[in-house]
Formats: structure tokens, sequence, C-alpha cells
């Protein structure tokens, strides 16, 4: 299992040595977006070894070793007096640690890692999110209809590498209209429900660009601006209205009907035409046809919901990879409504929590150690212990679930990647933290007063281990207390603990 588990983790290209391939586009593996030949993302250069493999019959840490690593590094001075760690042997399950493991903890972005997982497992690792557009119900109407893909592009100068576009759709929709141009765009962006922002958010989170509206039609993760693909930027107050302008533009609209781009509801399809029902799936309407009205081939008329066209999402995997890689908020929270579409529950934040919790306990795990308010960790209402976290991060490595896997291609890792590219290597993190660059792939979680990480780590030996340490009554800012996380995990790597 060890071996395997490194296999998918890019820890080791065979049993011993160090892997060097870089954690990356793998969109080619399912096939075209939309259902013509794949399209490949391009390809990463080469990069240097940088994670050091897991071994096999590595010996497992015990107990004391563990503990004597660690201990000597909870500073209540930079993480405060409330730090919660869980290790576990991925090989065994076997306990190597524990700190409150069951304590419900402010997981702040971690709370991505359970996200992620239940989505894997409500939607499975190939589904692709649709992007609709359909005749609308006056005259030269089309609707853009909203799925929940937050990646869909403007155009090739996207956010996301194989991201659906619309000036694709607008080419799929001029070709179904036959060359009768349309004269008015409206969105529908109604599959999402309740708030646009969590009320648990901190105030500063609606406008400070690290989280945004969430509404079930936008592009870049409703960015203004795509080439800033990472980080807090600017989003737009409303994403839905912004991408049925670029619509309107792609479809060669005048400027006075960009503007006037409005939201409207979709007509019911069409009989045998393909639609998207409750949970996100294709259907096919069985509904009385309705007059015709909207613009068709060669000047006749096209009636109202006949599907002019679609695009679809890279597959789930990969958009598990895109929010754990550099913690997108927005990604998160349309992750969760995924969740919640699989479960029939409402795609809002109280329908895409209760989803994920439900979907906790069909994967067997326990139900009293989560409690969430969102999916992207950005509310500070959320709790879950270490021990769940690990658990998961164990469930997913244990072969029972092959579709769980993909949390990992997505963690960051130590001193290279995401979250973690400038970590692991800073003089602040000492000799000691910096021993961990290539050996830890973690989640990271930040919110003022929290700090938390969690992920895997191969230690001196050559074990596999997986962590959680949650802290959410530091005394310090992040510059302090984030080293301090990262010494606790390089002492994992650096020692056998034996």
């Amino acid at each position: 299992m060890v071996a395997a588990l490194a296999s998918v983790l890019v820890l080791a290209a065979a049993v011993a040595g160090l892997a060097v391939v870089r954690p990356g586009p793998v969109a080619g593996w399912l096939g075209g977006a939309d259902g013509g030949a794949p399209t490949a993302d391009p390809p990463d250069p080469v990069p240097s070894a940088v994670l050091d493999g897991a071994t096999a019959n590595a010996p497992m840490p015990t107990r004391e070793g563990v503990q004597a690593a660690i201990d000597p590094l909870v500073d209540p001075q930079k993480l405060g007096d409330r730090v919660n760690i869980s290790v576990l042997d991925i090989a065994t399950g076997e306990v190597l640690y524990e700190r409150g493991p069951d304590a419900l903890t402010v997981p702040a972005s971690t709370t991505k890692l359970v996200t992620g997982l239940t989505v894997l497992a409500a939607r499975g690792p190939s589904y692709r999110i649709p992007t609709r557009a359909v005749a609308g119900e006056q005259p030269g109407e089309v609707v853009l209809v909203g799925g929940g893909d937050p990646t869909l592009a403007v155009n090739a100068v996207g956010s996301y590498p194989g991201a659906a576009r619309l000036d694709q759709l607008a080419e799929q929709v001029k070709a179904a209209l036959g060359g009768v141009a349309p004269t008015r765009v409206t969105v529908d962006s109604s599959l999402y429900s309740g708030p646009i922002y969590e009320p648990g958010w901190d105030s500063d989170i609606p406008t400070g660009g690290c989280g945004g509206p969430v509404m079930a039609l936008m592009t870049d993760a409703a960015r203004a601006n795509p080439k800033n693909a990472t980080g807090c930027t600017r989003r737009f107050t409303n994403p839905d209205i912004a991408a049925g302008q670029a619509f309107a533009k792609a479809l060669g609209l005048p400027a006075g009907a960009v503007q006037a781009v409005s939201r409207a509801t979709a007509p019911a399809t069409t009989p045998g035409t393909p639609s998207v029902d409750a949970t996100g799936g294709a259907v096919v309407s069985t509904a009385p046809t309705e007059s015709a009205t909207a613009p068709g081939p060669e000047g006749g008329t096209t009636a109202p919901g006949t599907e002019l066209g679609r695009v679809q999402s890279p597959p789930m995997f990969r958009l598990v990879e895109f929010m754990l890689g550099d913690s997108e908020n927005i990604i998160a929270e349309a992750l969760a409504r995924q969740v919640a579409l699989a479960r029939q529950q409402p795609a809002s934040f109280v329908g895409g929590a209760a989803a994920v919790d439900a979907v906790l306990v069909e994967l067997g795990l326990p139900e009293a150690e989560s409690g969430l308010a969102d999916g992207s960790g950005l509310s500070r209402t959320n709790r879950v212990t270490p021990s769940l976290l690990t658990d998961l991060i164990l469930l997913a490595a244990g072969g029972t679930r092959p579709e769980l896997v993909g949390i990992f291609g997505g963690l960051p890792v130590a001193g290279w990647s995401g979250t973690l590219s400038e970590r692991f290597r800073s003089p602040a993190a000492s000799s000691v933290a910096v021993a961990g660059a290539g050996a830890v792939r973690a989640k990271t979680g930040t919110l003022s007063g929290v700090n938390a990480i969690s992920g895997v780590v191969t230690t001196a030996e050559g074990r596999l281990l997986a962590f959680a340490i949650l802290a959410d009554q530091v005394p310090t800012d992040s510059s302090v207390a984030q080293p301090a996380l990262d010494r606790i995990a390089a002492a994992l790597a650096s020692c056998g603990c034996r």
C-alpha cells in the first residue's frame, strides 16, 4: 500500500530514490472538455528533484520517538495554548502522536481537505461541470446558464489551464443559429440559493479579494483580471453579469446590448434536448414543446429552452487540485455546492455544509468530528478535529476508495509549490524546518489567530505519515506562527523517530 500511495503522491518513481515530477497538468487523462479531441495542458518544464521517496519497508517510528521530536516544538508563546495534533502511520493506521486529537478546532483552509475528499466521493474524479446556452423566451434572446463551474474562462487567457471557454461556447451558439444573429443575452445563475457571502466570514473577505460572491455563473473564480491567477485580487461584485457581458461580446452583440445583459430564468428545455437536472447530471427533457420565438437556422425560429451549446469544466480531480494548490476559496465553495447537488441538497452554504457532513458519514468518518459552515474554511464557525483530517488522509491512501486519491495531487510541496512555495526554506524557519522541504506535502490554513497545516510527510528513513496540526488561539501573527508549525512537520521529516 505504501508503494502504491507513494506513486500517487509523486513521492517516488520507484521503491527508492527521488521523484523529479512536478505535481501539475493531468487534464488530458480523461479526454477533451467539449467532447472533441483531448486537449492537454502545455507541459511543465522538467524541475530538479524535490520530493523525498517513500520506502515500502521503511521502519515505523515509535510513539516515544515521535513524542520526543514534537513535544519540545509545541511552543505556547508562538502557537498559543490550543495546539491540537494527530499523527498516523499510513501503512498501518497506527496512532503515533495525539494532542487534543478529538478537539473541535477552527481549521481555516485545511477545511479544503474535507471539501476535496467529499466532492471526489460524491461526484467522482471524472465529473465535469457544464455551462450551457439555451434559446430564451423572447425573440433573439440567448440565455447563458451557469452550472457552477468557477474556472470558466472568457477566452484562451484564463486563470486555469484547460478551462471551458465562453468564446468557444459562442461559436457553438452561432453554428446552432445558422448565422442568424442573436440580439439579447440574459444570464441564469439560479442554480445556487441563499446568501452569496457566508455570515461567519470576516467583514473584509467580500472586498479583500481572497474571497468573493459565490454564484453559479462566473469566469476565472470571479477575478476581474484573469492574469492575476493566484492570491488575493479584485473580484467582480456581480460575476454572473460580467460573464454574460463577456459572452455577449463573443457573440458579436453591439455595445448597448452588452451593457444591457440582465438576469433571467432559462425556459424549460425542449423535448429531446440534453439539459441539467437538479444534481447537475445530463437528462433528456420530456416537457411539451413551447412556442418558437428565438432566432433559428436560416431565418427560422428555435423553441425556447433549446440547448444551443455547452462547454464543460476540467474533470473534478483537476478542480480539486486547483483548489488545494493555491487555496482557492471560491473554487472550494463551488465544490461544496457540487456535493450538495449530488446529494439533493440546496446549492447553498447551508446545503453544502450539510451534504459534506453527510458524505463524511457515508465514508465511515465520525459525524461528531466535523461541523462546517462553508467549504473554504473562511468561516470562523467551522470546526473539525485533527484526527478527522488524518483519518480522511488515511482513507484516501488506503486503496478501498481509489476515487479519493485525487486529494493528494494538489497538495502543495514544502519549499516549492502552491501555498508552501515560500515556506520551509526562509531563514526564519531555521535549518530544522528547511529539512522538511520536499518531504512535506500539505494543505495550509491561515486566519488571524488561526494557523494550521495537514498532509503527509516522509520521514528520514522513508516512512510515510499523515499529520494534522491545528492552532486556533494563536497569540502571534503568521510570520511567527507558520515557522513554528513548519518546524513540527519538519521534525517528522528529519528523524527516524525511533
